[in-house]
């Protein structure tokens, strides 16, 4: 689990790098931007994990593990997602006196805690179903 959370904070980096530059070179909004930066995240997060968290698994099929690990991880990306929502939703709402230059800041502080609250769902499926051994 430590080996995965540890990946999970490389991916977290990954994710608001990408989703910088899918607010800020492509001009995405705040939503779209969150679905490729998650995207990016998660194929970051599954290679590493792939290579040094489950390494008793099979190295064929490289493609189709990459879409077993999406597919499982769809309920965690949904908790993920829902949070980061509610963040952007509710932020103007509970800090309404937030200055503009940490107003810009609220989208990676949504990841953040989207990746927390993701992470338990993500390992228990990535455990039980795309690196299963055997």
């Amino acid at each position: 689990f430590l080996t995965f959370a540890a990946i999970g904070v490389g991916g977290l980096v990954v994710d608001m790098a990408a989703l910088w530059l899918a607010l800020n070179a492509l001009a995405l909004g705040p939503y779209e931007g969150r679905v490729l930066s998650y995207l990016c995240a998660a194929t970051f997060t599954w290679w590493l994990n792939r290579e040094f968290t489950f390494t008793g698994v099979s190295r064929r099929g490289a493609m189709r593990q990459w879409g077993r690990f999406l597919a499982a991880n769809a309920v965690g990306a949904a908790v993920n997602y829902t949070v980061y929502v509610a963040v952007l939703t509710l932020a103007p709402h509970v800090l309404p006196d937030l200055p503009p230059g940490l107003t810009a800041l609220v989208p990676y502080a949504g990841v953040a805690a989207g990746s927390i609250a993701g992470l338990v769902f993500n390992f228990t499926l990535s455990r039980l179903v795309v690196f299963k051994a055997g």
